[in-house]
C-alpha cells in the first residue's frame, strides 16, 4: 500500500512538472548574459568568419585570441601576430558592463587596415554579419 502511495505521488509530481514546462530556451534578456557579452559574441563570430575562416589575406599575419569569457567583466578579443600568441596585442575589440558599445583600439587602427577594421566592427555591431560592406 505504501509503495502505491509513493508511486501516485511521483506520478502527480511528474504530471505537475509537465504542466509547468514552458519554452526551454531563455530569451536574450534573461539568458544571464550582459549586453556587452551579447554584443561581443556577435562581433567576434563575424570577425572570425570574415577575417580568419575565410582566409582573408589582409589578416594572414594575425591570429585571434578570444577572451569573451574573462573574469574581469570585459568581454574582448585580441589580434596578435600569427606565430606569437602571447605577444602584445595589435588590436583590442571589447565592450564593458551593461553597455553594448564596442570599443576598438591598438596599433592596427593607425595602419591602412584600420579603416576596414572600423567599418567591419561598426557593421557587425549593428547586426549585419556580412563579410563585406555593400558596394
Amino acid at each position: 500500500m505504501k509503495s502505491l502511495r509513493i508511486l501516485a505521488a511521483t506520478a502527480a509530481v511528474i504530471g505537475l512538472a509537465a504542466c509547468n514546462s514552458g519554452p526551454k530556451t531563455p530569451s536574450p534578456a534573461t539568458s544571464g548574459k550582459s549586453a556587452s557579452l551579447r554584443a561581443m559574441e556577435q562581433v567576434a563570430i563575424a570577425a572570425h568568419k570574415c577575417w580568419f575562416a575565410s582566409k582573408d589575406p589582409a589578416f594572414k599575419k594575425y591570429q585571434m585570441a578570444n577572451e569573451l569569457n574573462n573574469f574581469g567583466g570585459t568581454p574582448r578579443f585580441l589580434l596578435v601576430p600569427a606565430k606569437q600568441y602571447g605577444a602584445r596585442p595589435l588590436l583590442v575589440v571589447q565592450a564593458q558592463g551593461a553597455s553594448s558599445q564596442v570599443d576598438v583600439f591598438g596599433p592596427l587602427m593607425s595602419e591602412p587596415l584600420g579603416a576596414r577594421i572600423g567599418s567591419d566592427i561598426t557593421r557587425w555591431r549593428s547586426g549585419d554579419s556580412s563579410c563585406a560592406a555593400a558596394a
